[in-house]
């Protein structure tokens, strides 16, 4: 994780740090030895640190070996998955690898 801005989230602290957020937020579920997620990495980073999305939704990042608990709990079977949660509930999932344009869309129309 390269961006400061992005939460690393664990089994512990889901519910405090996504659940009950103010804000949406988006959970990227990953893994160290995954491919398509590495690939994804910088176009989170780079949603986390764009100025059109400050104060709109929060970004986050959860390892699915580290943390087997809520992975389970929303079905979570291939990485990466992104959810974006609001106001405590699942709004939305995508699974596999985006594009930029891909993921921009993905979260514009759940916002």
């Amino acid at each position: 994780m390269s961006s400061a801005l992005i939460k690393n989230v664990t089994d512990a602290t889901f519910e405090g740090e996504v659940l009950q957020s103010a804000q949406p937020v988006l959970v990227d579920y990953w893994a160290v030895w995954c491919g398509p997620c590495k690939q994804i990495s910088p176009l989170l980073d780079e949603l986390a640190e764009d100025a059109a999305y400050k104060g709109r939704v929060v970004v986050a990042k959860m390892n699915v070996d580290e943390n087997r608990v809520v992975p389970s709990k929303y079905g979570i079977r291939g990485i990466p998955t992104l959810m974006i949660f609001k106001d405590g509930k699942l709004s939305a999932t995508k699974v596999g690898a985006v594009t930029k344009a891909q993921l921009t869309a993905f979260v514009d129309s759940n916002l």
